[in-house]
């Protein structure tokens, strides 16, 4: 007698992930999910003897992949900078544009006057767009606030969007984003602000992020703060050599940090420091490639020496405003030199690591969340292959359709 699922997806052309043995592409594949779970996952022929269901998707011409997860994102912020982006094709620097009132404390005087409703309706429509681009899992940080009341509302949207949307949202606080102008003359107060917070932010925020670089907080500043966050039980990511070779990845590999992120600038003395430590590089080409920077993360080094480099969209309004996992997968193909099959990979199972979730989410497994993107192609390489097309057609989380393209 055949067990009756809650779903079945049959015909798949090629079903293409990572499992424990190994990057793997099935022909003819079919998938069972019952209860939000892969309970079934091989030939059509074997799938569909032993299960039955209401519901059957004919994927005929299709390629499966899983659902992209996105573990660096800072979604809920008020406005946007297209501004700048017009002064930089114009040859401006950024000390010109923030001499004219732009740059990130352009989006937090925005974000402070915004309400938190504002936020939220902002951010959930956001959000909805990366569902289309077939985003299933992603993290999203404060750090547009810089001040109590407005972070506190920050995490308080996030929360929102995490009981009113589908998808799996890890919060993260990012408080010392940058020390903000009324305490630039005074920076050790800022920091003592911000110890002063985390505490409160505890059920609001799962990760304690810091903006580890020129221009923002120091390496002591960096190692206070993130040694009273690891106190509090907060788990800890760091954004790292981003503008130079500050020991940024050192740093995150000493505290034990699941991600360390932009690694622009690392070497490999840093790489090895991440890997001993078991930190996960997550790698941002969309935001090096938007300000047509001549420095790239060196993700072939990494690859060499066995890390899971993890890709993410960085969203966010001054320097990588996408909502698509899909580009930076291209980016990360065409410009940093990974295989499609690396670049999957680090956009699924690794960026799940990135964000201890990797026992849930990120590759199409047994027993794992039924996160899935149907892709209108017959093969996942179209991903890289069909440049600027819409080859999401149908997104899937635990489950659930939650996105279908007519």
């Amino acid at each position: 007698m055949k067990t009756r699922v809650k779903l079945l997806i049959k015909n798949i052309e090629e079903l293409a992930t990572l499992t424990a043995s190994g990057f793997r592409a099935l022909r003819n594949a079919a998938i069972a999910i019952d209860d939000g779970d892969f309970v079934g996952i091989g030939p059509t022929s074997m799938i569909m003897e032993r299960y039955s269901s209401d519901k059957i998707i004919d994927a005929s011409g299709h390629s499966v992949v899983p659902g992209f997860v996105d573990p660096h994102t800072h979604l809920v912020y008020a406005g946007c900078r297209h501004r700048e982006l017009v002064m930089r094709l114009q040859g401006k620097s950024y000390a010109d544009i923030l001499k004219e009132g732009g740059g990130i404390m352009d989006t937090v005087r925005k974000t402070r006057s915004a309400t938190e409703n504002d936020l939220y309706q902002e951010a959930l429509s956001r959000l909805k767009t990366m569902i289309m681009n077939g985003t299933t899992t992603l993290e999203i940080k404060s750090g547009y606030g810089l001040d109590y009341e407005t972070e506190t509302k920050m995490l308080k949207v996030i929360q929102r969007l995490k009981h009113d949307t589908p998808l799996d949202i890890v919060s993260t606080c990012l408080a010392a984003h940058v020390v903000p102008q009324e305490y630039r003359e005074r920076r050790d107060e800022y920091v003592k602000r911000v110890l002063e917070w985390l505490p409160k932010f505890k059920s609001l925020s799962d990760f304690v992020d810091v903006f580890m670089d020129v221009g923002a907080f120091d390496a002591d500043e960096t190692t206070e703060i993130l040694s009273h966050a690891r106190n509090l039980g907060y788990g800890i990511k760091l954004h790292a050599d981003e503008l130079a070779n500050t020991g940024g990845a050192k740093l995150a590999a000493k505290f034990s940090a699941i991600s360390a992120d932009h690694l622009t600038h690392t070497d490999i003395d840093g790489f090895m420091a991440l890997k001993n430590a078991g930190t996960v590089p997550v790698v941002l080409p969309a935001t090096s490639f938007f300000l047509k920077s001549e420095k790239h993360a060196n993700v072939r080094k990494m690859l060499e020496l066995g890390l899971p480099v993890a890709l993410a969209t960085d969203h966010n309004p001054g320097t990588s405003p996408t909502y698509s996992m899909v580009f930076v997968m291209q980016l990360a193909v065409f410009m940093l030199g990974m295989s499609p099959e690396e670049a999957l990979t680090s956009a699924t199972l690794n960026a799940a690591t990135a964000l201890g979730l990797q026992s849930r989410v990120g590759s199409i497994e047994l027993n794992k969340k039924a996160d899935l993107v149907i892709l209108d192609a017959h093969s996942f390489v179209h991903l890289f292959y069909e440049l600027a097309s819409p080859i999401i057609k149908t997104v899937i989380k635990e489950g659930k359709v939650i996105y279908t393209r007519n």
